[in-house]
């Protein structure tokens, strides 16, 4: 009698798993040191500033859209209000730049004084430029960690965390999903909106924070054209690491399960999974993503607004998702990015107008329509999106030789004739 021993079985990496990273990440890096090397900031100048500007917040809508389709294309939880922490994410880093730059402008105002200015004079000095433009002198509450850079950044990631956590917890927990869940998503978006519109959200209402494009410490020093490089950099490393984040997060069983939660949810739970518990995770995390991109979105902006945290925005979001096709992170980078694009060329008069005799089509007032026609027409004949052609013509290019019946029920089964 003999005995055999099966030899042991070897797991793949993750990067064998999962090759798409590799070639996004490599993709990345290409793009970034060909910014870098035509840019005004370090290289030939043949790239403006102001479009190295949009190619950097071009990266921080694609670290969102990621976010977008991880909570929605992977989870199944169609979510209108992650521009809201988006925003938030913007607000909490804009609160420590707006109090920096005006401290550095009082400060110089005082310098021919008498006397040394106060800690107090100082104060009010800043509260007084900040918050003039509302009809208040006072410094709010909500300003307590502005004068720290560490305590902003943290507040960054823990205002829309903790909303999102809260938010999330209420609503999985009432057993809340489909069509009703977006509205509610929806409706803590427009109630975000309508509190930073009004004076006394301690956020200048309408006005929001400006200058934002100014870094303290550096305004004087340091040109824009550098500046935007840094920021190019910066945006480039969160996209990179949060895409390695977010396949790391829908690989193995983790991943598994949560797919599962978007095609069957009362079927896994059958089975024992905390569903809850998996959404609530999913929401919090991509939340946290979201308002890192907005932290780094709105310096290049230089301004933000409650405009920004309207529900509409969340909308276009999804819009973008479904254009690069859900369910595929790279997907839904090349949804954010084509239509980032395409919006700064048609919107910033990069398109000419079409003269048709009685009347001029200027791109500026019918951009709008011509993405709501595009996702009409993805939805229609490509409802795997941009990302979904993309796997169309790898699987053409691959099996294109391939002959018999599907042996499993996914397109990338093996075939009859193959089976030992």
């Amino acid at each position: 009698m003999s005995l055999t021993m099966s030899a042991p079985v070897r797991r793949k990496s993750f990067v064998a798993n999962n090759p798409s990273v590799l070639i996004f990440l490599s993709l990345l890096a290409l793009f970034t040191v060909t910014a870098t090397v035509l840019g005004e900031g370090f290289g030939l100048g043949i790239i403006s500033t102001s479009f190295i500007k949009t190619l950097g917040k071009t990266l921080c809508l694609c670290l969102i859209a990621i976010a977008m389709d991880l909570v929605w294309g992977y989870c199944g939880i169609l979510s209108l209000g992650h521009f809201a922490f988006f925003g938030l994410g913007g607000y909490m880093i804009g609160m420590w730049l707006m109090y920096e730059r005006t401290k550095g402008i009082v400060l110089d105002s005082l310098a021919n004084a008498p006397l040394p200015p106060t800690p107090l004079e100082v104060r009010d000095g800043i509260g007084s430029q900040i918050f003039g433009v509302v009809g208040g002198s006072d410094i709010p509450w909500v300003w307590g960690f502005a004068d720290s850079l560490t305590l902003q950044l943290l507040m960054v990631v823990l205002v829309p965390g903790l909303l999102a956590l809260v938010f999330g917890w209420l609503a999985f927990r009432s057993r809340v999903t489909g069509v009703y869940l977006s509205i509610l998503t929806q409706a803590m978006t427009l109630a975000l909106s309508l509190y930073l519109f009004q004076n006394d959200s301690g956020l200048r209402g309408n006005n929001g924070l400006s200058g934002l494009q100014n870094l303290p410490g550096a305004a004087g020093d340091v040109p824009q054209s550098v500046l935007s490089v840094w920021f190019l950099w910066a945006s480039a490393l969160a996209l990179g690491l949060g895409y390695l984040l977010a396949a790391f997060v829908v690989s193995g069983k983790f991943g598994s399960v949560v797919r599962g939660i978007r095609d069957d949810e009362a079927r896994v739970r059958f089975l024992g999974y905390d569903v809850e518990g998996y959404k609530l995770f999913i929401f919090t995390l991509t939340a946290i993503i979201a308002a890192i991109a907005g932290a780094l979105y709105y310096p290049q902006a230089g301004i933000i607004n409650p405009a920004e945290v309207a529900p509409i925005a969340s909308i276009y979001l999804a819009v973008w998702v479904a254009i690069g096709g859900r369910g595929r992170l790279y997907g839904a980078v090349i949804g954010a990015a084509f239509v980032s694009l395409m919006s700064s060329w048609f919107t910033g008069g990069g398109a000419p107008d079409i003269d048709l005799g009685v009347y001029v089509v200027q791109w500026t007032d019918w951009w709008l329509v011509l993405l709501g026609l595009s996702f009409v027409l993805v939805t229609l004949f490509a409802p795997k999106g941009i990302g979904g052609l993309v796997d169309l013509m790898v699987r053409n290019r691959n099996v294109s030789d391939r002959h018999g019946a599907d042996f499993g029920p996914d397109q990338g089964s093996k075939r009859e004739e193959e089976q030992p």
